[in-house]
């Protein structure tokens, strides 16, 4: 999208963005024939991921038709895809006028876009951010690194739409005036934002920081990018991003109309250009979206029920929509991390993703994988889980040597079932006699970890247990009955992989083995 100066661009402001900003970051040049210039690294990943399978998830994908590229812009400048967008509009405002030198930028985000903007702070704007003190503090850090002022809302919320029902007018009233302060901090006049408060309440008792952040700007005559809301966001993907994967590429002689376009959802601005170029280009849907599941938070991306409601949320441009449980991917985080991958917790979302389709969907294929930032700010986190769960799960190898140890092996899924060759192939392979396999129904199982109880079917299976193996299909579903029977005092173990590192070797597919529960 091209854009002409007006006259009241401030011409200073322009040169100095263009000069050390824009310059640095890809972009369009036509001035040597049609070409993105400073392209990220797209870098081939497909025996890194078939060795994590292996390694982490006891999957064997040696024999899937399997390429796997990451896209890696966690190197750009700032660390972050965010920085496409986050120039991409910057650079319009000022062209248009929207954005001059003397005026302040507010802005709501969940990190890496407030980290981006801290490019303009390099040039002396003031750049304020809405928080949630949710934040993990390697966000925290990185904004205060960028001289980002902050607004921490303390309030447990991310930006989103707003909640529509049972509004929180008494907590909007002390978050209100925790505001006023920290605006007063920042050397905002208070009394612009007492005319403005019950606005300011009603926003912010529906939980509404995108809309929160266009009102402060709007009241105090800043500018806002309105990350969530600009077009620019999404054409930045369509017109850079995916002409730039393509580019790449065409120089490996692939080309992407052969790929799918896997990305996980923050605003939408990634997952809604990419779709369009490619269905523009190639006639096809080949993105794919990631989520984590529904009760997890994950830094800077979103549920698939809080992304409901975003202006770029086009589920009818997306190949497909993918779940993922983020509990499984910190092993795979953590494997590419210490190989030397430079990748954030979303990317290794999506890279499971890729994991799961090739192993259960029968996939295979080829796949970019947008890795959307690096693992710098989640250092923290990281060492963290290293320290966590090793103990509550094992591999195949070491339950069949250890077999004599269980009392119980049971089945743990919400959805299927295990047919009776199923059962047969679990119980050979541990070497245990059938009748030591307990199946309890899908409804209880999801009783278990919806409610943390229980339920009867399953405490009698228990009832004097005093150590049981848990298998599900992937090793997922079991991990989190582990965690909920550890807090009731139960000792269990997940198999890693499940049934699907049993089948492995044995000429069984998935589906010859389960069932699609109907109790």
């Amino acid at each position: 999208m091209e854009s002409k100066t007006t006259a009241n661009t401030d011409s200073a402001l322009l040169e100095k963005f263009e000069k050390e900003i824009w310059s640095k970051a890809p972009h369009l040049e036509k001035t040597n024939g049609t070409k993105i210039v400073n392209p990220t690294p797209l870098i081939d990943i497909t025996d890194s991921l078939k060795e994590c399978a292996k390694k982490e998830f006891s999957l064997n994908l040696d024999d899937k038709d399997l390429k796997v590229f990451g896209k890696f812009d966690s190197k750009l400048l700032g660390g972050s895809i965010k920085v496409r967008p986050a120039v991409n509009i910057m650079h319009d405002a000022i062209i248009a006028g929207k954005l001059r030198s003397e005026q302040a930028v507010f802005e709501a985000t969940s990190g890496n876009f407030g980290i981006a903007l801290g490019q303009l702070s390099k040039l002396g704007l003031d750049v304020v951010v809405l928080v949630s003190r949710k934040l993990q503090e390697g966000v925290f850090e990185e904004l205060r690194n960028e001289k980002i002022r902050i607004i921490n809302l303390d309030m447990d919320i991310c930006p989103a739409p707003g909640m529509k029902e049972n509004p929180n007018v008494l907590a909007a009233k002390a978050t209100a005036v925790n505001i006023r302060s920290q605006l007063a901090e920042l050397g905002f006049d208070p009394t612009v934002f007492d005319k403005a408060s019950s606005e300011v309440q009603s926003l912010l008792a529906a939980q509404d920081i995108i809309n929160l952040a266009k009102h402060l700007a709007k009241i105090y005559g800043c500018f806002c990018p309105e990350q969530y809301d600009n077009e620019l966001n999404v054409d930045v993907h369509k017109t850079v991003t995916g002409p730039e994967i393509d580019q790449q590429l065409h120089e490996k002689g692939l080309s992407l109309g052969d790929f799918r376009i896997v990305c996980t959802f923050g605003t939408g601005g990634t997952s809604g250009g990419l779709s369009r170029y490619a269905y523009e280009k190639y006639g096809k849907k080949s993105l794919h979206v990631v989520f984590p599941l529904g009760d997890q938070d994950v830094a800077g991306i979103r549920t698939k029920g809080k992304s409901s409601g975003l202006k770029f949320y086009e589920p009818d441009r997306y190949a497909e929509q993918h779940e993922v449980d983020f509990e499984q991917t910190k092993r795979l985080l953590k494997f590419f991390v210490e190989k030397g991958y430079d990748m954030g917790e979303s990317s290794a979302l999506a890279l499971l993703a890729v994991m799961q389709m090739t192993n259960f969907g029968g996939f295979g294929g080829k796949f970019v994988v947008i890795v959307a930032d690096g693992i710098q700010k989640y250092k923290k986190n990281l060492a963290e889980m290293s320290k966590k769960q090793n103990h509550v799960q094992v591999s195949l190898q070491y339950a069949v040597s250890n077999i004599g140890d269980y009392d119980r092996v049971i089945w743990i899924h919400t959805q299927y079932t295990p047919r009776e060759e199923g059962i047969e192939l679990i119980a050979n392979t541990l070497g245990v006699d059938k009748s030591k396999v307990y199946v309890p129904t899908a409804r209880d199982v999801e009783r278990l970890l919806a409610t943390q109880q229980i339920p009867d079917g399953l405490n009698k299976a228990l009832e004097g247990s005093h150590r049981s193996l848990l298998v599900c299909m992937a090793g997922y579903t079991s991990l989190n009955a582990v965690k909920v029977l550890a807090d009731k005092g139960i000792t269990s173990e997940s198999l890693t992989g499940g049934i699907s590192a049993i089948s492995q070797g044995k000429g069984k597919q998935i589906a010859e083995l389960i069932r699609i529960a109907t109790e």
